[in-house]
């Protein structure tokens, strides 16, 4: 849904945290999450280039509202000259209501935003002659430690009952991934694991 309203934004010509903030109520959770992520990213002031030759970079943004919390998410990504994607940071505001442990807030959202990294890149199973051929992970790829995105969470105070925060990070993580690469490359990733063409 997330990268659909991002296609909308660039068929209207918009800035995609603008058209989102305009289909949003003035009062909302959602756009208030909104807000404080595209803040905390910087999403107004240009990025950085990359050091490495012939790679782009971009921006992506998601909002989501589920399981009674609410959340947006900046994906900073860089694309190399091959194709391959690194998700260099992710920005996340999040309201879940009345927060009892905010550590376990924040690492719930750092776990689900890695999970979704790997969904985004490399979520894949295959078949061939009727069987499934990954058999763990030494076949099934994985982000590794050292391709971990920097993740910061950004909670908002509230007195709303409490939400969850165990799906939300690896959802809105994936559109914004893919938000971000048609930032950086101009092509529209479709279906997952994100693919561009060289």
């Amino acid at each position: 849904v997330e990268s659909f309203v991002d296609e909308l934004a660039a068929l209207a010509q918009e800035d995609p945290v603008t058209y989102r903030l305009a289909l949003l109520h003035a009062d909302s959770r959602a756009r208030k999450v909104l807000e404080v992520a595209a803040q905390k990213a910087g999403w107004t002031s240009p990025m950085k280039p990359s050091t490495k030759a012939g790679a782009r970079r971009g921006r992506g943004v998601s909002v989501l509202s589920a399981f009674g919390s609410h959340l947006a998410q900046v994906a900073e990504v860089t694309v190399d000259s091959d194709g391959e994607i690194r998700v260099d940071r992710v920005i996340c505001a999040v309201d879940c209501g009345m927060v009892v442990n905010p550590d376990t807030v924040q690492a719930q959202i750092d776990g689900g935003v890695l999970f979704g990294v790997t969904a985004a890149l490399w979520g894949e199973v295959t078949i061939k002659d009727g069987r499934v051929e990954q058999s763990n992970f030494h076949d099934y790829r994985l982000l590794r430690m050292a391709e971990a995105p920097r993740v910061e969470v950004h909670i908002l105070p509230s007195q709303e009952t409490p939400g969850g925060v165990g799906e939300p990070g690896t959802s809105a993580v994936i559109a914004a991934i893919a938000n971000a690469v048609f930032s950086a490359v101009g092509q529209r990733p479709r279906k997952l694991p994100v693919r561009i063409s060289t």
